[in-house]
């Protein structure tokens, strides 16, 4: 069977190009070793010599090292998102009733872009199940938003989320409580600090049911999660109360030294960051409120009290 034209004209053109590379020799040595490198550079192999560093790499972004995976990575369109119930495969009609020009639509056309926009609206899902998923995939989106996490937190929120229904987890607990849950466990995945408190804030269910419901899931689908380390915290913190990077690094310190002696074990991680950051904000001479810092980190101005007296004796000032 004669193979595709096009395919030919891509032998005949590396056959082209690696007669050309074997024509060739260094200038600078006089070796006949060239060679093309990742970057499709022409490089002598002997001295080092790059030679041409303009090539045009004809080829996808992405390398396949068989079949299957070449088949697999091949692609044209937007790449698939697990944030979408149908991973983006499908057609989106926008709700902007102009065409391609930016012109307006006649009253018989918008028409029939919202039949066809509705109609679109409704095959998107073919069940109940489908559905479900749908909502819970949009809590995600809404609620990363709110807290302005990166887009990647919400891929692994919503992949935590559908393992959890593949598992059938969801079955006698809300879509919006689970939904919250793998957001959560998401930023802790991805070494977000975001307290159990700022997601019960965007969430609509209560932060009880938030953290029985993370504790389930990430014990059934055997999520390794570390703990939550207080230093993440710092940066935000110290940011929202306009402290310097000074006050940022001797807050870290503290936090080292009294997780050293064991003071951390127990403790809430927000809590305990924000102690570090009002004790070295004292140390440094940029005074901040135990009021102000206990709004910035939403804990209570006796946690940080009782954490502040704990590290200022684990660093000896006492």
């Amino acid at each position: 069977m004669e193979r595709p034209s096009r395919q030919r004209q891509q032998e005949r053109a590396t056959e082209r190009e690696s007669d050309e590379t074997e024509t060739l020799s260094c200038p600078e040595c006089d070796s006949k070793e060239i060679v093309t490198d990742a970057d499709q550079e022409l490089v002598c192999e002997d001295c080092g010599l790059v030679l041409d560093e303009r090539n045009i790499d004809r080829g996808p972004e992405w390398r396949a090292f068989n079949h299957s995976e070449r088949q697999s990575k091949s692609r044209v369109g937007a790449p698939i998102t697990e944030t979408m119930h149908d991973k983006g495969l499908t057609t989106t009609i926008d709700w902007k009733d102009k065409d391609a020009y930016g012109r307006s639509l006649s009253s018989e056309k918008r028409s029939q872009m919202h039949r066809l926009r509705k109609w679109q609206e409704r095959i998107r899902t073919k069940d109940a199940g489908e559905r479900n998923l749908q909502f819970a995939l949009s809590e995600i989106d809404r609620m990363a938003s709110a807290l302005g996490v990166p887009r990647s937190v919400r891929e692994v929120a919503s992949v935590i989320y559908r393992r959890a229904l593949n598992e059938d987890l969801i079955r006698g607990r809300s879509i919006e409580g689970v939904s919250t849950a793998a957001l959560y466990a998401a930023c802790r995945q991805e070494g977000i600090p975001r307290s159990l408190d700022e997601v019960a804030d965007v969430s609509r269910v209560p932060q009880k049911e938030i953290g029985r419901t993370y504790r389930y899931i990430s014990q059934e689908l055997g999520l390794e999660l570390k703990p939550v380390d207080p230093k993440q915290f710092v940066p935000r913190f110290a940011s929202s109360l306009e402290l310097s990077e000074e006050v940022q690094s001797k807050a870290t310190e503290i936090i080292d030294v009294s997780a050293e002696q064991g003071l951390l074990s127990g403790k809430s991680p927000t809590g305990f960051a924000a102690a570090a950051i009002y004790a070295a904000s004292l140390l440094c001479n940029e005074k901040k409120t135990q009021r102000e810092v206990a709004e910035v980190a939403q804990v209570t101005e006796v946690t940080i009290r009782n954490r502040y007296q704990e590290q200022i004796e684990a660093m000896g000032f006492r």
